[in-house]
């Protein structure tokens, strides 16, 4: 599994954000994906697994989880997003 600093996320990039509802309902990093880490086995189908698949969660320890499973479950290469929206938003990347 890879690991990237938020602002090396390209523009444009698959962003899936894992964090809860509530957690998203505050912010998000603009043009990410809302599902949440509970759901994430049941909604795959919303994932493209021919772009690259960034991961990000509010600090980045649920998001690493996501890819690990990404990655040995599916057979996926998915990226984690170091630091998570905390970081993002810290650096002034777009939120939405």
């Amino acid at each position: 599994m890879q690991n990237v600093e938020p602002k090396q996320v390209p523009e444009g990039a698959q962003l899936i954000d894992v964090r809860e509802d509530d957690e998203w309902a505050v912010d998000h990093a603009a043009g990410a994906t809302h599902i949440p880490m509970s759901e994430i086995a049941g909604r795959t189908q919303e994932i493209d697994p021919d772009r690259d698949i960034y991961v990000i969660c509010r600090s980045g320890g649920r998001s690493q989880k996501v890819a690990e499973y990404l990655e040995n479950a599916l057979g996926w290469e998915a990226i984690n997003v170091e630091g998570g929206t905390d970081r993002w938003r810290d650096e002034g990347l777009p939120m939405g």
